[in-house]
């Protein structure tokens, strides 16, 4: 017993370098961290609000999509709504399943989407893959939010999440608006649009890298443990499996 508590001490200390104090000196320190996250929340409000003031650009080309319900166009996806979301998912024609990163993400789109559309919020998710492909792979990971195809137009192209032979050869793409290195095919990505009521449709905004960290409730709950996300810094979501792979 003393060997076990010994380890456990030793591990708590490796795990957290603070030190161990009364219930008193505890309380001091956790409302000077309370100051720190009302300051976070108030920043992050304000954030936001900038992000609503963006200004948009009017979408002229129009795409179509192989989707569950036949194919759709853009504007057809708004469902009724005034606003839409779209995740880009990695999942290229050819794959045999999608990204586990993405994956990861995809899971707390079914929970958000029970109460975005009484936010007059529709949310779909396109990827580059042939529907068959991508009906195949969300049966198998049990999720039911849309999700349709852009294999036959250049949605994924212009909104930067896919990238062509060429772009390969060059070495460099623009992604996260600014030329970065090739690392793939596809990479993920959020855009969000408006349809006013004549059905003209605006880009509002897209998000891409770790500007999708906010989708991720799973990082929120490990924010607040003491051991955190725990990851690897060259390669933060190495630990990541597909939800049937654990």
């Amino acid at each position: 017993m003393k060997i076990e508590t010994m380890e456990a001490k030793t591990e708590l200390s490796e795990m957290n370098p603070s030190k161990i104090v009364s219930k008193a000196e505890w309380l001091v320190a956790r409302k000077d961290l309370l100051t720190r996250e009302k300051e976070l929340t108030r920043l992050r409000d304000e954030l936001s609000r900038h992000r609503r003031e963006l200004p948009w650009v009017k979408i002229d080309k129009e795409y179509v999509f192989d989707g569950p319900d036949g194919r759709e166009t853009l504007a057809d996806l708004f469902d009724g709504h005034s606003q839409l979301m779209v995740y880009h998912f990695m999942f290229g024609p050819g794959w045999e399943e999608g990204c586990k990163s993405c994956s990861y993400l995809a899971d707390h789109f079914d929970g958000a989407n029970w109460h975005l559309p009484h936010r007059d919020v529709s949310f779909v998710v396109i990827s580059r893959a042939p529907l068959a492909e991508i009906q195949s792979y969300q049966r198998r990971m049990g999720w039911r939010f849309k999700w349709l195809s852009s294999h036959r137009n250049d949605f994924n192209f212009d909104y930067h999440v896919s990238f062509t032979k060429e772009d390969e050869k060059k070495g460099k793409v623009y992604y996260n608006y600014a030329m970065q290195d090739f690392i793939s095919d596809e990479l993920p990505g959020l855009s969000v649009f408006y349809k006013d009521e004549s059905g003209d449709v605006f880009h509002t905004y897209s998000a891409y890298a770790r500007g999708l960290d906010i989708l991720v409730g799973t990082y929120n709950f490990l924010d607040l443990v003491p051991k955190g996300r725990d990851e690897n810094p060259d390669s933060t979501m190495d630990w990541v499996r597909r939800h049937d792979e654990y």
